[in-house]
């Protein structure tokens, strides 16, 4: 049903919102399979609204989005077949958890996808098993995600979705609310993903971390427009594209140290 090889093509894609907001303009872009790409900008730039795109959630009447080589709009989404079939294939976790956490523990949330499958009982405990240990969710499986911190939210959204196994990950801001420890985890669990041939698209706005879990960035202007598209190392190593976009303040002072790790810190 599906090819490989290029998983998004965009051409000429933009995006309003029914309030007249713009959201993106002129957007030409193509994300092959096993890319890493990190999403980068200013608050209200267009990452997340891409990622709704990409994953359809919201469809564009201006330009093509070709996702997993067929053409993406309300009417192929609306094929039961192909809608079940593609987000088999393509998991997205919201910036806000809340917006995808409705089952009654965590242990249900997770096993919520494969249920709908219909694998064997058998096979959806395994899975759940192995993406709670993942992501050390032990200790609060039997409970109800709404109990949890914004941070332990995020977690279980994501594992609602790694239990899918999906081939394509689309993060919006996945660190946010996380603890340094929690975040290091997530880091290392994306590099892993990666490694095992995922296609990783994740929208952030902290910098410090855009080299480890990307091998491509791509940097939104305010006026919703991608500007910039190449290597982290040298995106970063750009002040002046960094505050035209306004990702740093002019107080910004980059420290470079061992010739990999990058520290951005502002100063009054």
């Amino acid at each position: 049903m599906f090819g490989d090889e290029v998983v998004f093509e965009l051409k000429d894609v933009g995006f309003s919102y029914p309030s007249g907001e713009n959201a993106l303009e002129g957007v030409n872009l193509s994300i092959g399979r096993g890319e890493r790409v990190a999403l980068l900008g200013a608050n209200g730039s267009g990452k997340s609204t891409l990622l709704r795109l990409l994953n359809g959630l919201l469809f564009t009447k201006e330009g093509t989005i070709e996702a997993l080589g067929h053409v993406l709009s309300e009417a192929i989404m609306g094929n039961e077949e192909f809608s079940f079939a593609f987000r088999r294939r393509v998991g997205f976790v919201f910036q806000k958890a809340d917006a995808q956490l409705f089952n009654s523990t965590v242990r249900e949330e997770i096993a919520f996808g494969p249920v709908q499958l219909g694998w064997p009982e058998a096979e959806v405990n395994r899975v759940v098993d192995d993406v709670i240990s993942m992501l050390n969710l032990e200790r609060f499986s039997q409970r109800p995600p709404f109990r949890l911190s914004g941070g332990e939210k995020r977690l279980v959204a994501l594992a609602s979705v790694l239990s899918l196994n999906p081939d394509v990950l689309l993060l919006d801001e996945p660190t946010g609310g996380l603890d340094p420890r929690t975040q290091r985890m997530l880091i290392r669990l994306i590099q892993q993903l990666s490694g095992a041939g995922k296609t990783i698209i994740v929208t952030t706005h902290d910098l410090q971390i855009v080299e480890e879990i990307a091998d491509r960035a791509m940097v939104f202007s305010e006026d919703h427009r991608i500007v910039a598209d190449g290597p982290p190392s040298k995106l970063l190593s750009d002040r002046d594209l960094l505050m035209r976009v306004n990702l740093i303040d002019p107080q910004f002072h980059k420290h470079v140290h061992d010739g990999n790790h990058r520290h951005y810190h502002s100063h009054d």
